[in-house]
């Protein structure tokens, strides 16, 4: 078995992929959920958060290491294209969500904490009115990641159900 991801997805890539996605929706519902869970959950909410964020620079960097696997015979230049830019989309929110919370916090004057281990830097200075912006834009750009991710699932349960080709066995165990 080869690192690198040649004729499917390796290891590595399906492990950054699924973590991600379950941190996500472990993620997703705390964001949603946070005024109804207890005070603490905000801080677990925050340092998933930066773990998301740092899996995402990981999984880039191995994205660019290892490349991607060749596309599935008979599927459209089209559907191709339009896989890539929902790709680059994903990649882009997966830093955008993150990076929106943390600037958030900053302005909030609200240190960003990873499990308590250890603090980020500050990014900007505290300003109430751009914590209100910053709010507003990082679930703007959750909601966005939702439908992206959304019409990836669909997308793939397509290729699987209707087009019966390996998109999702793929990911799923490489083969």
């Amino acid at each position: 078995m080869t690192l690198k991801n040649t004729g499917t997805w390796g290891g590595v890539s399906r492990s950054f992929h699924w973590l991600i996605v379950a941190l996500l929706l472990v993620q997703g519902t705390l964001g949603l959920f946070h005024d109804d869970l207890p005070r603490g959950t905000i801080r677990l909410h925050v340092s998933l958060g930066i773990t998301i964020l740092a899996l995402a620079v990981a999984r880039l960097a191995w994205r660019l290491y290892a490349g991607r696997p060749a596309p599935l015979a008979g599927i459209p230049a089209w559907q191709l294209r339009l896989a890539g830019f929902g790709h680059f989309l994903l990649y882009l929110l997966l830093f955008a969500v993150p990076i929106t919370g943390w600037l958030m916090s900053d302005y909030g004057d609200h240190p960003v904490r990873w499990f308590g281990l250890f603090e980020l830097p500050h990014l900007v200075a505290p300003d109430d009115a751009a914590h209100e912006i910053m709010e507003g834009r990082h679930e703007q750009l959750f909601w966005a990641l939702v439908v992206v991710a959304l019409l990836h699932v669909l997308a793939v349960v397509h290729h699987h159900l209707f087009r019966r080709n390996a998109t999702l066995t793929r990911m799923l165990r490489g083969s």
